[in-house]
This record gives C-alpha cells, sequence and structure tokens, in this order.
C-alpha cells in the first residue's frame, strides 16, 4: 500500500507502472532465491536414498531451512510486482472501458466486488484440493507397487518409476482445468453481463483479497515446513525437548502437509490469477466500453505507456 502511494504521488499512475517494472526488474534474483530451497530438498532426499551420514542429512536440513526463508521472501516481492501490475492494468481497463469513476454505491459493482473477493478463495481451495487429490492417487499407486511387486525394499526388484511420474504430471495438467477456465471466464461473464463498472468492482475484489491471501499463504507455507525440520533436529519446550517421532513433531508434521500446497501451489498461483483476470479484461475492455464507440480513443498517452512498460515487463518475467 505505501508503495503503491509513494510512486502514485510522485508520478501518477505512470509512477505506478513504472515501480512494477522496477519491481518485476529483479525476476533473475527471486529465480534464484525460489530455486535455493528446491535444490537443498532435493539434495537432502538424494543424501537419505543413497545412505550418506547423517551429518550430511543434518546439513541439507539446514541449508532447506533457509532456502524456505529466503523462498518466502521471494514470493512476497512476487506477489507486491503482481499488485502493481494489476493496478496499472486497472488504469489503462478504465481508459478502454470508457468510465470515468467506478461507483461502489450500484449494487451491480458492491455485488462484483464482493465476488471477486472470493473467486482467489475459490481459485486456491480447487489448487490445494487437486494436490490432495493427486497425492492420494501416488499414495495408491505406492502401495500397489509394494503389494504386488515383491523385493522392493530388499533393492531385488526395480519400483516403477514411470507411473508414479505420470500421475503426477497427468493431474498437474488435469485438475488445473476448471482453475484456469475461472479465471478466464469470470471476467468475460461479468464484463458482458453487468457492465465495465461492475468488471472493475470485480478486478479490485481480486487483487486485494488475492495479494492478502498469496502474502498469508507464502509465509505460512514456509514457516509450517520450518517448524517441521526443526523438531526433527530438537526442539526445547517448557524444559523438554521434543525429536523426530514425538507428538509435536507429529502435529507439525499435519501442519507440512497444509503447508506445502501451500507454499508451492495456492500462494505463487495468486499472481497468476491477479494478472490474468486483468489481462483478460484489458482484452474485453473496448467491446464493452460504456460511450458506444471507438475505445482506443479515449487512451491517454500516459495510459498507454504505462501498459507497455507493463506488459513488457511481465513478458520479460515470463520468458525468464
Amino acid at each position: 500500500a505505501a508503495g503503491i502511494f509513494g510512486a502514485f504521488s510522485l508520478a501518477g499512475l505512470y509512477g505506478v507502472a513504472i515501480a512494477a517494472a522496477g519491481m518485476m526488474a529483479t525476476t533473475a534474483m527471486q529465480l534464484a532465491i525460489d530455486a535455493f530451497g528446491p535444490i537443498a530438498d532435493n539434495a537432502g532426499g538424494i543424501a537419505e536414498m543413497s545412505g550418506l551420514p547423517k551429518e550430511v542429512r543434518e546439513r541439507t536440513d539446514i541449508l532447506d531451512a533457509t532456502g524456505n526463508t529466503t523462498a518466502a521472501t521471494g514470493k512476497g516481492f512476487a506477489i507486491a510486482s503482481a499488485a502493481l501490475t494489476a493496478l496499472a492494468l486497472f488504469a489503462a481497463y478504465v481508459g478502454l472501458a470508457g468510465i470515468t469513476a467506478i461507483d461502489i454505491y450500484k449494487a451491480n459493482v458492491l455485488a462484483m466486488l464482493f465476488v471477486g473477493g472470493m473467486i482467489p478463495f475459490l481459485f486456491s481451495s480447487m489448487a490445494i484440493s487437486a494436490v490432495g487429490k493427486a497425492a492420494m492417487d501416488m499414495v495408491k499407486e505406492v502401495r500397489r507397487q509394494f503389494r504386488e511387486i515383491p523385493g522392493i525394499m530388499e533393492y531385488k526388484a526395480q519400483p516403477e518409476y514411470e507411473k508414479c511420474v505420470a500421475i503426477s504430471t497427468q493431474a498437474s495438467i488435469r485438475e488445473m482445468i476448471l482453475p484456469g477456465a475461472l479465471a478466464l471466464l469470470s471476467p468475460i461473464i461479468v464484463g458482458f453481463a453487468f457492465g465495465p463498472e461492475a468488471l472493475g468492482g470485480l478486478l479490485a475484489g481480486i487483487t486485494v483479497s488475492g495479494v492478502l491471501m498469496g502474502i498469508f499463504q507464502n509465509n505460512a507455507g514456509g514457516a509450517w515446513d520450518n517448524a517441521k525440520k526443526s523438531f526433527e533436529k530438537g526442539v526445547l519446550i517448557d524444559g523438554q525437548t521434543y525429536k523426530k517421532g514425538s507428538d509435536p513433531h507429529k502435529a507439525a508434521v499435519t501442519g507440512d502437509t497444509v503447508g506445502d500446497p501451500f507454499k508451492d501451489t495456492s500462494g505463487p498461483s495468486m499472481n497468476i490469477l491477479i494478472k490474468l483476470t486483468s489481462i483478460v479484461a484489458l482484452i474485453i475492455a473496448p467491446h464493452i466500453n460504456e460511450q458506444g464507440h471507438d475505445a482506443h480513443t479515449n487512451i491517454e498517452p500516459v495510459q498507454s505507456i504505462e501498459v507497455v512498460n507493463v506488459v513488457d515487463a511481465h513478458l520479460d518475467a515470463e520468458t525468464h
């Protein structure tokens, strides 16, 4: 909020667009920060499967915990840049749609504001549910292999790894159809059914709710993951040390089960939801123009520069 207000005070909506482009300029650093955690986590898994000494696993756990913390910071930058980008695109949408103000006293605008605030929650629930379904399918496949292929634990038989990989890849594509349709179709339906002002209310609700949910889920997921890892090293609570296998550790594992889809699936997907709905609204804006003529004549030069800067920065980020 302070960044938006400061950028607007200095250079108006153009300043907000430049601020968004500036935050996207850190994409290379964000990618490096986000990659640190998974690399350390994979190294720990390889060390454990390879039967390396215990101290190797302890060191990779420390690196993994650090990676979760840095990843939460990097994802915070990503969600902040998404918010600034959405605001700049929102300003361009207002010009293309031919409206001068969005009046929340109108029933349809206020209703769509609440609907927009609900969409990130629905989108998040779909993503988390998809992770749960894919995980259960994976568990069933692993149990089937242990049951039907003797000698896996004794290293006498080779597990069917490709089937587990196929489950995850197919689920990642199949289960994202409905959330993707929600992000694409909701602006189109609201725009053509209720008008450009109502669509503006929808975008405002999605942006505010999505930013808050993205920050919460990224931070909460990293904290729960680190809580589980801290118990594996030993945690002192009320004068008693709790380690792996204790009741607090079991509770932390339950929290991590929720935290992983929070920080790796649902939280980062809020960035996509915010940007995608704003871009779809910008595309259909000329067709729902309130003044009924060529909307391109209503765009001010400053707004045109904003759109160019934001879209170029967005494409650069996607390329990286």
